[in-house]
């Protein structure tokens, strides 16, 4: 049975001290090091420019990956896995993706959503049957469920999968397309409606490609992750056993979900290693670099970028921490708005160290002999796997607003109980064991009056607004940026005490939250507007006479 997250109950009005705590502290097991270890000394021999000019993996680097353990980290000891604990595991993410994110993707996408369910949801059979080969790497999984014509709107993909009349099998038709690890694939999580008058009644099989009537496409052409296999699968008549059904008949789409906060996570993950090792870079270059007499690392904005990708770093570390402790506690938690948060801030600022790495770089960072436009094409596609980054901007008001919402009606009907709710959502929730640490009290307060504010602009939002509440886009997108910077500095608190108690300096993430501390103060009081201001009035303005001028030149041709 799933529980609230920590966000949830606290826009509920309740401060879950328990959740706070179950943040991981920054320590890793000595198996995960030994893994990372092997894996980094078998690229040794591989210059990921020259993989990625090859356009496929040699046979002897899938065997050295295999042997290396990378297909086994998150399956449990019982089936022949490595048995690593979710940090263990974001943490080998972080080397790994620093070192060619366009190499890394193919395990990351095999164990974070390929085969995630089966961990999850599977019976002991289909963990037996599939486990097992999965942790060798003889059976490389996808996960299945996007659609050409259906992405984020998942609840409403076409493929559909029907009880064949003996009611052994679920005859299964359908399209999937952009499917990572698609041509590697042995086995896939694929989700499917089950009753085309309900959208969202879904079933979640697992299909072996080799069965008949799964055809697997041509890899596409991409901008970047060229090692990576992403193709079209198409599904006809395609024979999957009943007994191939994770969890019941109706649960696909909880288990789709479920499974994707742990491909937010790996994203963030991924995102805070890259934003790391372009830090080191960049420092190590500025100090180098001479220009009118000194090196550029005196230069005010040269620091601000090396700061800001330390600091950033630092943060998606912290969300990602704390986002694990509680998912790792309580697998069925609802942590939707955690992870929708984790991927948000960590892969929008990842691309913007990367953009930045490149600058400090001058002219060298735009040749192909240096790493640095190889990572900001292979990194692009985060802000589109697992929800773009549009939808994980307004996402978040939506889920509160349905939770607020219902059993209710609008304004109009039921303005006293609306009323009362607005009331109740101005106040903020108790904390029973404030610390005493001055910036932590600074930081959890400053934390605490951004939910406040997200709880009240959702109810203004409601009164001024309506129904078409969920059409103002600019206006959800600045109740996500407050509930966005309220999670980044609870999160930090949380690891940098996790951390100092576990015996960690913590000295430099003190600095780091001290900063953006600073920096959240400098973004003055636009992101808590409730009517639109005067450039998001004339942005309606401008686009309609965009629009028309591009109708009408398209008329005249």
């Amino acid at each position: 049975m799933e529980t609230p997250g920590f966000l949830e109950k606290l826009y509920g009005g309740i401060f879950d001290e328990k959740l706070f705590a179950s943040c991981h502290a920054p320590l890793v097991s000595e198996k995960a090091k030994g893994i990372l270890e092997s894996y980094l000394s078998v690229l040794k021999k591989y210059n990921p420019v020259e993989l990625e000019k090859m356009g496929e993996l040699p046979q002897e680097l899938w065997d050295n990956l295999k042997s290396s353990g990378m297909f086994a980290l998150t399956i449990p000891e019982t089936y022949g896995g490595s048995g690593l604990s979710l940090w263990d595991y974001l943490w080998i993410i972080e080397g790994i993706t620093a070192y060619d994110m366009g190499l890394a993707i193919i395990p990351l996408a095999h164990h974070s959503i390929g085969l995630k369910g089966i961990v999850l949801f599977g019976t002991e059979e289909q963990k037996r049957k599939y486990l097992t080969p999965a942790a060798s790497g003889d059976m490389i999984f996808a996960y299945v469920l996007t659609e050409p014509n259906t992405g984020s709107d998942a609840q409403h993909i076409d493929t559909f999968a029907e009880k064949s009349p003996d009611g052994k099998y679920y005859i299964l038709n359908g399209t999937k397309t952009y499917i990572t690890n698609g041509g590697y694939a042995g086995g896939m999580t694929v989700f499917a409606q089950l009753d085309k008058d309900k959208p969202g009644f879904m079933g979640a099989f697992i299909v072996e490609t080799g069965w008949e009537g799964v055809a697997i496409g041509k890899d596409m052409h991409k901008m970047g992750l060229t090692l990576s296999s992403t193709t079209m699968v198409k599904f006809s008549n395609v024979k999957v056993p009943v007994e191939n059904m994770l969890g019941k008949p109706g649960d696909g789409f909880k288990i789709a979900m479920t499974i994707l906060n742990y491909g937010r996570l790996g994203l963030a993950a991924a995102s805070t290693g890259l934003m790391n090792q372009s830090a080191d870079e960049m420092i190590e270059r500025a100090n180098k670099r001479i220009q009118f007499n000194v090196p550029i690392s005196s230069f005010e904005l040269i620091q601000e970028k090396i700061v800001k990708a330390r600091v950033y770093a630092f943060l998606s570390k912290a969300v990602t921490a704390f986002t694990s402790g509680m998912i790792e506690d309580d697998s069925m938690i609802r942590a939707a708005l955690e992870t929708s948060h984790a991927k948000l801030f960590s892969t929008t600022n990842a691309w913007n160290v990367l953009y930045e790495a490149l600058q400090v770089h001058g002219g060298s960072g735009y040749l192909k002999t240096l790493p640095y436009e190889k990572r900001l094409r292979d990194f692009r596609v985060t802000t589109v796997f697992e929800g773009t980054s549009e939808i994980h901007t307004i996402y978040p008001p939506l889920f509160l607003l349905r939770s607020m919402t219902k059993g209710k009606k609008y304004p109009g009907s039921s303005l006293i109980r609306l009323f009362k709710s607005a009331f109740q959502l101005v106040k903020g929730p108790s904390i029973k064991d404030k610390p005493n640490d001055p910036l932590f009290k600074q930081a959890m307060k400053m934390a605490l009056k951004r939910i406040r504010k997200v709880r009240f602009m959702l109810v203004a939002g409601l009164f001024v607004y309506g129904k078409k509440i969920t059409e103002r886009e600019f206006f959800l997108r600045r109740v996500t940026s407050q509930s966005v910077d309220a999670f980044l500095l609870l999160s930090a608190v949380s690891f940098i005490m996790k951390s100092e108690t576990s015996g960690s300096n913590a000295q430099d993430w003190r600095a780091y939250l001290e900063y953006y501390m600073a920096l959240m103060k400098s973004y003055g009081k636009r992101q808590s507007r409730i009517r639109p201001d005067k450039m998001e009035k004339i942005h309606a303005k401008v686009f309609s006479m965009i629009n028309r001028g591009k109708k009408a030149q398209t008329d005249e041709q």
